[in-house]
């Protein structure tokens, strides 16, 4: 890739990342600006685009359970807002076009509705980020959101084999011997040791099943998606996930840059992205309305269908297909582009707020909450708690342990990963499930016999979100965090943390401490008297 790539991501992003918003949008901005002044793309743009969407789709896999994909919330809210919003948007557009609006006079009820099907979909690269960032891919809105994502996946596949025509190969029927190979994978995964090796493993499942499921003549990224899944159980399926991190934030960095070449837009343009851009609160409407009457609670069908209302890029896909079939001008190609991007702004500038706007708004959000909520959103109260860990990563689990060695059963976990409370509690652990960024968990605990509250988690952010929801909530006790960088200290005391550990500077001392009384026991074996 030319320097000048390079030199504008970085330029635009730093300076959104300087203002306190998501980088995303600067690479956005940057690749708009770059079409605009007249610089060509190179392959190699699309090449590390296609490549950061493929490891984002296997990391996906990686954290996702193929029992959350059968579960009436997420397949039924899936096909039924797809269904919903198509057969709206297509009748909206044909009454525009009824009305002679401009780009909308050529639509007939076929494209009228490809439209419509086309901005159902919400953007799995764009949601991924906003999740990581927020650290809320393990929280229950965040697992709802990525398996409403995977249902609109196969579905775009579906779409793709009618509206194009082609079949899968007959060789598809090999696919169904993968879980036989999981075995040798998962032996493989194992041995991959923990150096560069582990990340290459990564790239080669990834691409692997993307080229397999080429060859069978089906969408590559499912395979991608796929073999994650059967890598999802391994013991090191997190430790490969962060291994592979950097390098798909990296690639993607190249979609952001590739959506704004795909057209170079006019001020009519703009506006009809813009039209298109208001449907983006009726987007909200429908999945919040569909979310409660399915029994989710308030707040989890409140953010997850924030974090689902902008326009995927497999909007873009479908355009094309209806521009070569002669259903569509091409300058539905520019509009649609620009309302994804333009979405895309809007999610990430307007989801930064969620938590805040819930704290809000919750009594209005929580008026439209069923009588009967799901069995896994009945929240659970820790009894005889005194400390309360909250995030049970390695930091977090091994205070835990720390803490329950000296005050015994007094002290409880709380995490906002399903699986990892399961093991925790087949092992006998006091641990209950729980996300610390939700009000609602903290107004129905009860907290007065709580003396000390350790936030173990790695993100600054999230450490201040459940800091102001146990303030707001009256809890009276004290508040421990880890910080992992420096500066991080002060803003972390400044937003209610009563004791700030450094992550490196505490396992420092601690590894100090130890091993010096490795010393001081050999010193009383030599001084005792033989």
């Amino acid at each position: 890739m030319d320097f000048i790539w390079i030199l504008f991501a970085f330029v635009c992003g730093y300076t959104l990342r300087l203002i306190e918003m998501p980088p995303l949008i600067g690479y956005l901005f940057a690749g708009f600006f770059l079409h605009f002044i007249g610089v060509e793309p190179v392959p190699s743009l699309d090449t590390l685009a296609d490549l950061g969407i493929t490891l984002m789709l296997f990391t996906i896999g990686l954290k996702l359970n193929i029992r959350d994909l059968l579960k009436l919330e997420v397949w039924a809210s899936s096909l039924s807002h797809m269904t919903l919003w198509t057969l709206l948007c297509g009748s909206l557009f044909l009454l525009l076009a009824s009305l002679s609006i401009p780009y909308f006079t050529d639509l007939d009820l076929k494209a009228a509705a490809l439209i419509g099907f086309a901005l159902s979909f919400s953007s799995t690269v764009c949601i991924v980020k906003l999740l990581e960032e927020s650290g809320e891919m393990k929280t229950r809105h965040g697992q709802l959101a990525i398996g409403v994502l995977v249902m609109q996946d196969i579905v775009a596949v579906l779409f793709l084999v009618a509206a194009t025509g082609k079949i899968p190969s007959v060789w598809a029927f090999i696919l169904i011997g993968l879980p036989f190979i999981r075995p040798l994978l998962n032996h493989m995964l194992m041995r991959a040791g923990h150096g560069e090796l582990l990340p290459l493993a990564g790239f080669f499942l990834a691409l692997g099943g993307y080229e397999l499921f080429t060859l069978v003549g089906i969408k590559g990224d499912l395979g991608a998606l796929v073999l994650g899944m059967m890598l999802s159980s391994h013991p090191k399926a997190s430790e490969l996930t962060k291994s592979l991190l950097s390098f798909k934030d990296l690639f993607l960095i190249g979609f952001f840059l590739s959506i704004g070449f795909t057209a170079l837009p006019d001020l009519p343009m703009l506006g009809m992205a813009a039209v298109l851009a208001i449907l983006i609160p009726l987007k909200y409407i429908m999945f919040f309305g569909i979310f409660t009457r399915l029994h989710l609670r308030g707040r989890t069908s409140y953010l997850c269908a924030l974090a689902l209302s902008n326009f995927s890029e497999f909007g873009l896909i479908v355009a094309y297909l209806c521009v070569d079939s002669g259903w569509l001008s091409k300058e539905w190609l520019v509009i649609l582009a620009l309302a994804v991007s333009l979405s895309f702004i809007l999610t990430s500038i307007i989801y930064r707020s969620a938590h805040t706007l819930f704290l809000k708004h919750k009594v209005t959000i929580k008026r439209f909450e069923s009588a009967t909520p799901l069995a896994s959103d009945i929240f659970v109260q820790p009894k005889d708690s005194e400390i309360l860990v909250i995030g049970l990563g390695r930091v977090g689990k091994g205070a835990f342990k720390a803490l329950h060695g000296l005050v015994g059963d007094n002290v409880w976990g709380m995490d906002a990963d399903r699986s990892r409370i399961k093991k925790f509690q087949s092992k006998g652990m006091h641990v209950f499930y729980g996300d610390g960024e939700d009000a609602d968990l903290w107004s129905n605990m009860d907290t007065h016999n709580i003396r000390l509250i350790l936030l173990a988690l790695p993100s600054m952010e999230d450490i201040l979100n459940i800091a102001e929801q146990l303030h707001c909530a009256g809890y009276q006790g004290e508040i421990a965090a880890i910080a992992r960088f420096p500066d991080e200290h002060d803003k972390l005391i400044s937003g209610g943390i009563d004791k700030v550990f450094n992550f490196y500077t505490e396992a420092g001392l601690g590894f100090a401490e130890e091993s010096l009384q490795l010393i001081q026991q050999q010193a009383g074996l030599t001084d005792r008297p033989t």
